[in-house]
């Protein structure tokens, strides 16, 4: 099941290398490329939202094969593109397809291995997108049909991801209330929202670096670096996501109180790193940044999704997640399309400084946050009870 999860994953990063050349092919603006991105996106955030819950009450098996079968069509749209809206349509069918597999393999592998599931579920997902963007920049690189061949792969592994999950016994037994669990949930209960606040700003800074990383990086590697190979376009995201997933391996035992501030300022300080390579054409300085912010990154993702699960009661926990994703996805789009406009307006030079320079401010914003919150605590235990 951690397999499947990080098979998935990996084919939401690997059209990541192949956007550059669909760029050249189709002559499309980076605005164009961004939403379609996006899209992806907004398909999974939709997904989360509205069949989140669903393997709960129809069983984990059902909710497994329509999500591996919509995305074996995604592959095949993939494979078929000849223009942006069949590219844009893929997108669509993958991020939908991904968001319910997500859930539900993350429920099951809680069913199988409840004292292991965390680690796996905080793992699996940042090391999908490495292995997807890495592998896919090899075969774009070296293999043939670089707009194909990936696809074919993948398309292969959902028929094997299939087979395991047609195997696999149900761990989950069937229970009413299906349709009632398509209703989206999300909120932010009042007693908790002085412990979610300081997480915003961390949580939209975290996955706009990733949504810049996965829609502008290879494009910023080949133009602005003058790496012209299609492997570093997929090196670029393996550096963020894969240095994000060791630290998430690395860090998981700390609590995630004490991760929050030393996240922002890593995350911030990788980012300004990367920045000052991009401008002075040192790819070594930018890749260095590069590695600092995906450390950043993970313990980002270990604070925000630690602290949510600390402060959420139980029956709290659906709306409150719902929320998070919520944060966490349109932090994700919605600046990378920002910043894709910004890019056919203003050049990818300065979009990029723009882009990296606004991360780097929400980030020391967030680090602000935090230590007024470890201040007022503080204050809090000192005052004398009457």
């Amino acid at each position: 099941m951690g397999a499947v999860l990080v098979l998935f994953l990996a084919a939401s990063s690997a059209p990541s290398p192949i956007y550059v050349i669909y760029q050249e092919q189709w002559r499309f603006t980076a605005w164009v490329l961004t939403v379609v991105f996006a899209l992806y996106v907004f398909g999974l955030l939709g997904s989360l939202l509205v069949v989140g819950a669903l393997s709960d009450h129809l069983g984990r098996r059902p909710v497994l094969a329509a999500a591996i079968g919509l995305e074996a069509v995604a592959m095949v749209l993939f494979l078929v593109a000849g223009d942006v809206l069949v590219l844009a349509v893929a997108r669509v069918l993958q991020g939908v397809a991904t968001g319910a597999a997500t859930t539900a393999l993350s429920a099951t592998l809680v069913d199988l291995e409840p004292r292991r599931a965390g680690v796996v579920t905080s793992v699996a997902p940042l090391t999908g997108l490495a292995l997807g963007a890495v592998g896919s920049g090899v075969l774009v690189e070296f293999g043939p049909a670089p707009t194909r061949l990936v696809y074919a792969l993948m398309l292969g592994g959902m028929v094997l991801a299939a087979v395991i999950v047609a195997l696999l016994p149900e761990t989950s037994l069937r229970r009413p209330g299906a349709l009632a669990s398509l209703r989206p949930r999300v909120a932010m209960p009042a007693h908790l929202r002085a412990d979610i606040v300081p997480l915003v700003p961390a949580m939209i800074a975290t996955w706009a670096l990733a949504g810049m990383y996965l829609s502008l990086g290879p494009s910023v590697a080949a133009e602005l670096l003058g790496l012209r190979s299609h492997l570093i376009g997929g090196v670029v995201v393996t550096l963020l996501a894969g240095t994000g997933a060791l630290a998430v391996a690395l860090l998981r035992s700390r609590p995630a109180s004490a991760l929050l501030a030393p996240a922002a300022a890593t995350l911030g300080l990788g980012t300004l790193v990367s920045l000052a390579g991009v401008e002075d054409k040192l790819a070594w300085l930018a890749a260095a940044g590069t590695v600092v912010a995906g450390i950043g990154f993970g313990a980002s993702v270990l604070a925000t999704f630690g602290t949510f699960a600390r402060i959420a009661r139980p029956h709290e926990r659906g709306a409150v997640f719902a929320l998070a994703n919520v944060i966490n996805y349109l932090g994700n789009s919605v600046p990378a399309v920002l910043g894709g406009i910004a890019v056919t307006a203003l050049g990818l030079r300065s979009a990029t400084v723009i882009y990296a320079l606004a991360i780097t401010l929400i980030t020391f914003s967030a680090f602000i946050l935090r230590l007024n919150q470890l201040r007022l605590q503080r204050h809090i235990a000192t005052v004398p009870c009457d």
